[in-house]
This record gives C-alpha cells, structure tokens and sequence, in this order.
C-alpha cells in the first residue's frame, strides 16, 4: 500500500475509501450509489427493508392492542348480566362462511404478490380484486350479524359480555374495512404507474398486513365463537 493510500485509508484489494469513522464500513462503498448524490455514502440497509422492518414493528403494536381486547373478552365473557349468552346467540355456519371467504381472500392476495414479482399487471389486479370481493363478502356477513343480534336486544350496551364481543369483532372488522380502502389504492397505483419501487414495497406491506387479519382472525373464530358456542 503506498503512502497516499494509507493516508486516504484506501484498500487496493477492494478499491474503496474506508472512513476512520466507518470501521463497520456500513456507510461507505465505492461510486457512490447509495443516495444518489455521488459521495460514496449510503444507508446500512435498502428502503425496502427499512420499511419492511419500521411495519413490522407496526404489525407487532397492533397484535398488542388485540391481545389486550382479547384479555378483556376473555374476563368479561362471563358478565351476561342475566342477557344471552354466546351459545344462545352464536350462528357458527354463517362465522363458517366468514372464515371461508376470508381465508380465501389471503389466499388470492398470495397469489396476487407473486404475480406483481412476475411484473403482470393482468394477474396481480385480478388476484387484488378477488381479495377485495372476499373481504367484502366478510365484512357483509360480519355486519349482517351484528345487525340481527342489535335486532334482538343483544346489542353491546345489554352486557359486559357484548360489550366486550362487540369491541373485539368490530376492532377487527374496522381492520379489514382499512384494508379494503388500502387494496383500492393499490389497484389505483398499480393501473396508473405500474410496479415502481415504491408502490411494491406499499403492496408489501398491504399483504402483510392482510395476512396478520387472518391470523387474529382465526384466534377470534377460535376462542370467541368456538368455546363461546360451546358454553
């Protein structure tokens, strides 16, 4: 290594200023392509998982909330107040249908990120679309629901039990609502401008968070209208 390169901190094997300031090398590399403005800077890591990782820790704060509404449910299922109780008012073949249409829909939303990957427009907006429909189907079937059982005098002020049913089945059904405003916007984008970086890293994310719906929602089906019927 010549004195200029030692002073410099210039590596010949590799060709790349390594900075006293930077002995991970996280921040340097040669040509400047990190952040476009030709210094030989870059980030640690790309947009792509910047974002990845800053909604996943979004992911994990909303399961939180969830499993507080959970722990709530879960004290007050038993403050009936003298009112129906979850066997009298649970209808298990619609919630079937439910967890059907929703499931189904993660799976078309599958199927539509693997065709965005493969940059067809055709497929990932038909994939979107049948989501979308799915999702409707359940949101419909869930309102339809709550209607007939407000119908019936079980609304959520009769109970503490309803009321903490009625929090936890609508917080998700307000989940799945977001979700389909957000998949709209994204059929939008995508019609519009294509698979820019950008718009696929909002698809991303939008299918991560579909698919966290269906999770908590298997965990409600289960614990809420199984062992609710079941009692």
């Amino acid at each position: 290594m010549s004195a200029t390169e030692a002073t410099a901190g210039m590596s010949p094997e590799h060709g790349r200023v390594i900075s006293p300031h930077d002995p991970h090398k996280l921040g340097h590399h040669h040509g400047g392509h990190g952040n476009g403005t030709g210094t030989g800077v870059s980030g640690p890591a790309s947009k792509r998982i910047i974002v990845g990782y800053g909604f996943w820790i979004f992911l994990l704060s909303d399961i939180i909330l969830f499993s507080a509404i959970f722990a709530t449910y879960a004290v007050l299922q038993s403050e009936t107040n003298g009112g129906p109780t979850g066997r009298q008012l649970f209808d298990l073949s619609n919630v079937a249908v439910e967890t059907v249409a929703l499931l189904l829909s993660s799976f078309a939303c599958g199927l539509a990120m693997i065709a965005a990957q493969a940059r067809n427009v055709f497929w990932t907006q038909i994939g979107l679309l049948v989501t979308g429909l799915l999702g409707a189907v359940f949101l419909w079937l869930e309102l339809k629901e709550f209607a007939e059982m407000i119908g019936q005098g079980a609304g959520p002020d009769r109970s503490a039990f309803l009321s903490g049913f009625f929090t936890l089945v609508g917080c998700h059904g307000a989940h799945v609502t977001t979700g389909l405003l957000w998949l709209g916007t994204m059929m939008a984008q995508i019609y519009a401008k294509g698979f820019r970086p950008n718009i696929m890293r909002r698809l991303l994310c939008f299918s991560l968070f579909w698919h966290a719906l269906d999770i908590i929602w298997v965990a409600l089906f289960t614990i809420v209208y199984l062992l609710g019927a079941g009692q």
